[in-house]
């Protein structure tokens, strides 16, 4: 008796070896997705252990930066929240992120810089921390003009003072309907952010004036008319809408990037002047006692901004 014809031996063979195969392969794909996994929970770990501030997301494609301030009220922007965001997207920029959206927890966007502890901080030595406060809000404004990606802003609530005023270095400002804008610089601050010269550049002088100088509160549809926001998105889909930016992500990396210097670098050297001026400017209002007691006065009205 002879053993089992070849063809049969045959058969068993390709059935175990597709079988092992299939086996291999599954196993391939499963520690591949347990990488990923395992890629993005260390990611997820680095961004909570390298942040305080702020929430990082590296997502396909582009970076989600959320501002979640624990070190202050309301998102609000001080040295230390400054100096995150500027780390986010330093990496951002050096990776293979193709843009940033930046956006926030909660229901509030940005309510300006963190006067409640400045206001110690300068009373404790006026003149050293309104040159260390205008020092790093010059480098923080600068890192948005040289910023060469594209920057999506959804604002998904109320944007005061620097947090409506860097919108316009952004390339895409999405605002949910609820969001409203205001620049208070009549309570002890001048015009930060390039606002002096993107404003009026935007939106007209008259309007910029009235803004700038009066804090005229706006809507989302009035910043919208006004060119100071791209689109008012429902709020009730807002975070659904905002996933649009997958559109732009599907872009080529390079085309975005030449699309952006094409638009931007004709104005580069003018922000960047603007951005000095206004520094300091600053600096010299923070120095004076005037200066102190305005952003005094503005802490105690605070509440009726809200």
């Amino acid at each position: 008796a002879g053993g089992p014809p070849s063809n049969g031996t045959t058969a068993a063979q390709t059935t175990v070896a597709g079988a092992t195969g299939a086996t291999t392969k599954r196993r391939v794909e499963d520690r591949g997705a347990f990488d990923k996994r395992l890629r993005f929970s260390v990611r997820q770990t680095e961004s909570a252990y390298r942040y305080r501030d702020i929430v990082v997301k590296k997502q396909d494609g582009f970076t989600h930066i959320l501002l979640s301030t624990k070190s202050s009220e309301n998102n609000t922007l001080n040295p230390e929240v400054m100096k995150e965001i500027q780390g986010a997207m330093a990496t951002a920029a050096s990776d293979d992120s193709k843009l940033v959206l930046l956006s926030a927890v909660g229901s509030v966007f940005c309510c300006g810089l963190d006067f409640l502890s400045f206001i110690r901080r300068l009373t404790d030595d006026r003149k050293k921390e309104s040159v260390r406060m205008s020092d790093s809000l010059r480098t923080f404004v600068n890192t948005f003009i040289q910023f060469k990606k594209p920057v999506v802003a959804a604002v998904n609530g109320p944007a005061l003072g620097l947090g409506a005023a860097i919108l316009p270095l952004c390339d895409i400002v999405w605002a949910n309907e609820k969001a409203w804008f205001q620049t208070p610089l009549t309570y002890g601050q001048t015009p930060d952010a390039c606002s002096s010269f993107t404003f009026p550049r935007i939106m007209g002088v008259a309007s910029a004036n009235e803004l700038l100088l009066s804090g005229r509160k706006l809507t989302a549809q009035e910043a919208c008319s006004k060119g100071l926001v791209s689109q008012v998105l429902w709020p009730g889909t807002f975070t659904q809408e905002v996933l649009r930016i997958k559109e732009l992500v599907a872009v080529d990396a390079a085309v975005l990037q030449e699309s952006k210097a094409l638009v931007r670098d004709t104005s580069r050297g003018a922000l960047e002047q603007a951005n000095e001026r206004e520094c300091e400017a600053l600096k010299r209002v923070w120095g004076s006692s005037q200066g102190t007691d305005s952003i005094l006065q503005y802490l105690q009205r605070r509440t009726e901004l809200y």
